[in-house]
This record gives structure tokens, sequence and C-alpha cells, in this order.
């Protein structure tokens, strides 16, 4: 029998955790059933290398943008930079950008003029929005909330382990909840009830490799294989057996990265 198709929304290709052995984890995540990957550029400087794995390797898409936290320490990113940047045929989402405030509280203010300019290249560009929110919840949701009222855009809330506020208000707005391996961790039970209150069609899942592998792998380095993990516990949360959560996810993914499917369709 087949392995049921999954897609890793979330990965960091490019960091040296990976240098020397990025085909073979590439390889390995196939074998795992995991389809495709969309690999994130958290410094726009960075584009260029990340482009390049995208483009040596048909199963990998890639996302560009400047993470909270590194707001203060790169050059303030401008609607135009992103939008020129993904015109690219494998650009398929805006970020990862966000809030942090729990180790870059100091630079709040840069971290929301920086969120401001990505959901506007968002609303442009309609690739989705990929949200990192940690420790930032409440300004978090007013954010999103007003920019949504201002023009409405798509946004997937990665690697979801706020509170159940910020989950309602993203919700609410029509947005995505992304599994990682947190919500695989013995201890978030409480997460588990958040994604279980959630709409199905709403939900995908992620690794962000190399960060935050799930059991069995938890404490070691994470990479997209490890998706396979997190969707069986996604699979338990709703009820479902693996291959019907899979081809649940596999659809909100396409519909959320709609480029990645039309790319997939062309190909």
């Amino acid at each position: 029998m087949d392995t049921p198709s999954i897609t890793d929304s979330h990965c960091h290709l490019d960091f040296p955790d990976f240098e020397g052995e990025r085909d073979a984890v590439i390889a390995r995540a196939h074998e795992a059933g995991v389809r495709r990957m969309v690999t994130i550029c958290t410094r726009m400087r960075q584009e260029p290398q990340v482009r390049a794995i995208a483009e040596a390797h048909d199963s990998v898409f890639y996302a560009a943008g400047t993470h909270p936290m590194s707001a203060a320490d790169e050059p303030m990113v401008t609607v135009d930079e992103i939008v020129s940047r993904a015109k690219h045929s494998k650009f398929v989402g805006i970020g990862e950008s966000g809030l942090d405030y729990h180790y870059t509280a100091e630079s709040a203010a840069m971290q929301k003029e920086s969120l401001r300019v990505h959901i506007e290249a968002a609303r442009q560009t309609e690739l989705p929005l990929i949200i990192h929110a940690r420790d930032a919840d409440e300004d978090m949701a007013r954010i999103l909330t007003e920019e949504h009222r201002a023009g409405a855009y798509s946004c997937v809330m990665h690697c979801f382990s706020s509170g159940r506020g910020l989950a309602e208000a993203a919700l609410d707005l029509g947005f995505y909840l992304s599994m990682s391996g947190i919500s695989a961790f013995p201890k978030s039970k409480e997460l588990r009830e958040i994604f279980a209150a959630a709409p199905l069609d709403r939900v995908l899942v992620e690794t962000d490799s190399p960060y935050l592998a799930p059991p069995p792998h938890r404490g070691k380095r994470n990479e997209p294989a490890y998706t396979a993990h997190t969707a069986r516990v996604g699979a338990e949360v709703f009820g479902l057996d693996y291959a019907g959560f899979a081809a649940r996810t596999e659809e909100n993914f396409e519909r959320l990265f709609w480029k990645a499917a039309q790319w997939k369709a062309a190909a």
C-alpha cells in the first residue's frame, strides 16, 4: 500500500544543520510520504540561496521575508522588494514575519512595522502570509484583525503554539493553523485541544526543521520526513485514520498555497 502524501508546509533547508546532506534529507522526506516542502527564507538577503534550493528540487518550494527576531538587524524590507521576488514560479508565500516578544521585545516597534509591510505584500501578491507569533498574542491578534479589515489577505499561523484567544482570532479571519512537533509533545494537551476545536479544513502540518522534532526524535535535529510523526498525532486529534487526515491537510495546503498547487499541475 502506498504511503499517504503530506506536505511539510514550513522548514528551513538552507540552515547549516543540513549542509552537505540536503539531498539525503529530501530523499528521506519522500520515503516518508512528504511529497512537498516549503523552505522558508528568514532574511531577505539570503533569498538567492533559498531560491536555488527550490530550483534544484522539484518537490521544494520557498517563501521569503524578514523574521521578527531579525527585524532590528536587517534593513527594513519594502513591499516592492517582496512583490518583485514573489514573481518566481516557486515563491509561494510571504514571510515568515510576525512578532516575537520572548527574546526580542526591545524591537517590538520595528517588528510591527515589518509585519505590516509583509501583510501589504501578501495583499498585493495574493500569496499567504506566514506568521511567527511568540509571547505577543494580544498585539498579534489586534494587528492581523486591523489589517484584515483594511483589506483581505490569507495567512497561516505557522508552528501554532499560542493561546486559545489568538487561535480563535485567526480562525475568525479565515486563517489557518499549522501543527508542528510541539503539538506532539506529551505535555501539549491544551494545544491539542485548541487544534481539536479548529475546523479541519483550516489545519496544516509542518516541521519547522531543524527545530522542534516530534517524538520519537525529540531533542535531536528535526527534518521534513518527521512531518509524518506530527501528522499521525493530528489524525488522532481529529479522530481520523492517517490517510484521511493526510488527504485533508493536502487539500488545505493546496487551497492556501495555491501557487504550489498550480506549479504541480503545470509541471
